[in-house]
């Protein structure tokens, strides 16, 4: 289990799960997040405003009409999970969930307590093999890929270089979805604060850790074969800000450089 669980390095859910204030990791995930917040104090805002947007964009889907929901990347479970958010909606919703961390699939069953008349799934899956999670027998027996879905793909690509070709990653996931879908997606970026992110990035690695931040026009490249939705590509506290987000905003606590996240929503035409 535990050479399964590859403690000699940090893991994105566990790190993630310790900026939220979370018990699931491990030491290597609280020095490597320690060292990320001495390099730039905003880690903690940003996994915040990232959460906050993820259920604001899942709440905007399942009012579009969408009742199949497809998340890859999904982190170790924090009330409200996505179900738990579009089946407030919709009841009858359908959620696919996919992560390659032994620790999210050990508190998978918080995943699948879903509403009666709706129906969730957990399947143990890397992003870097769309087609083992498209073909997975959780994703063909929940997933209808003849009427839309909302793929969320929320705060996972900036741990993915270029070289495990992350563009090709997110258009292979896209490709199968019928017409009206919805590409859900946010990522981390240094545009705000080049300096202290160029910083974050030299600890993260020497922690053992991999990633790459990019740039507005590089997140934006995710979204091709989509049509942004509302106003585009934006700091998540921009994305159709709620009460609550508002909140944070005027506080002076929600600011880009604290957020430091390229967020937005692409529906298939």
């Amino acid at each position: 289990m535990y050479e399964q669980l590859k403690l000699d390095r940090p893991h994105g859910a566990r790190v993630y799960d310790y900026f939220l204030g979370g018990k699931d990791n491990f030491a290597i995930d609280r020095q490597a997040a320690e060292h990320l917040l001495q390099a730039f104090p905003g880690f903690r805002t940003a996994a915040l405003s990232n959460r906050m947007w993820m259920h604001r964009a899942a709440r905007y889907a399942a009012d579009q009409g969408i009742t199949q929901f497809l998340d890859v990347g999904t982190g170790i479970p924090t009330s409200p999970n996505l179900h738990e958010v579009v089946q407030e909606i919709t009841p009858a919703a359908h959620v696919v969930y996919a992560d390659n961390d032994p620790i999210v699939l050990a508190h998978s069953r918080a995943l699948l307590v879903s509403k009666p008349e709706g129906r969730t799934a957990y399947l143990e899956a890397d992003v870097t093999d769309p087609q083992a999670i498209l073909q997975s027998d959780e994703v063909k027996e929940l997933i209808d890929f003849s009427k839309p879905v909302a793929l969320s793909i929320v705060g996972v690509f900036h741990y993915l270089p270029d070289a495990l070709k992350p563009y090709d990653l997110v258009r292979q996931l896209v490709e199968p979805l019928a017409p009206g879908s919805l590409l859900i997606f946010s990522h981390c970026t240094p545009d705000f604060a080049p300096d202290l992110w160029e910083r974050a990035m030299v600890v993260y690695k020497a922690d053992g850790g991999d990633a790459q931040v990019r740039s507005k026009e590089e997140v934006t490249e995710f979204f091709e074969g989509t049509e942004l939705v509302g106003p585009g590509v934006v700091s998540p506290f921009r994305w159709y800000p709620d009460e609550e987000t508002q909140r944070l905003v005027d506080k002076g606590e929600f600011t880009d450089i604290m957020c430091s996240l390229w967020v937005g929503v692409g529906r298939k035409p």
